[in-house]
């Protein structure tokens, strides 16, 4: 996330990337890293006082093979088709959600139900979005926490 963006003084720079590694596991030896592969680039990032570095950030990978970005600096989400087997970036991907209640996105997680669980570094609050990006919930961090989804799963903090 470092692309350039400490030279640019807080200034927004889109060096951003997604990277996949592929790992090889030998025994009980540390993995090894055997290719690295720029999935996403151009994002928009900067340096931050209260957080290092605003970019993209959290990323999760749903059964489809679509990997889900918080696009931090610009508040949305994105996804990036392909993630697990694609050989070039797809640059940003596409726009899934943006602005609403997404209030600088950093935390990403996929529910049990398919939807895109964030949380916001802007005001803590974690926002539920489909897939299709519609914004169905917004609650506190220990709103959604709280209720079991489709009955399947429950944490508590």
């Amino acid at each position: 996330m470092l692309n350039g963006t400490v030279a640019a003084n807080g200034k927004v720079v889109h060096g951003g990337t997604v990277l996949r590694l592929n790992l090889a596991l030998y025994g009980s030896q540390p993995p090894k890293v055997t290719s690295i592969t720029t999935i996403g680039s151009g994002f928009p990032q900067r340096t931050d006082p209260a957080a290092l570095v605003i970019g993209p950030t959290g990323v999760a990978l749903n059964s489809q093979g679509t990997l889900f970005v918080a696009n931090g600096l610009r508040s949305k989400i994105n996804a990036i088709p392909f993630a697990a087997t694609r050989n070039s970036s797809a640059g940003q991907g596409m726009v899934v959600s943006a602005g609403g209640k997404l209030n600088v996105p950093l935390g990403l997680i996929l529910a049990p139900d398919g939807n895109v669980l964030t949380v916001n570094g802007g005001d803590g609050r974690i926002v539920e979005t489909t897939t299709g990006g519609m914004q169905v919930a917004s609650g506190s961090s220990t709103s959604r926490a709280a209720r079991p989804v489709r009955g399947r799963c429950s944490a508590r903090p």
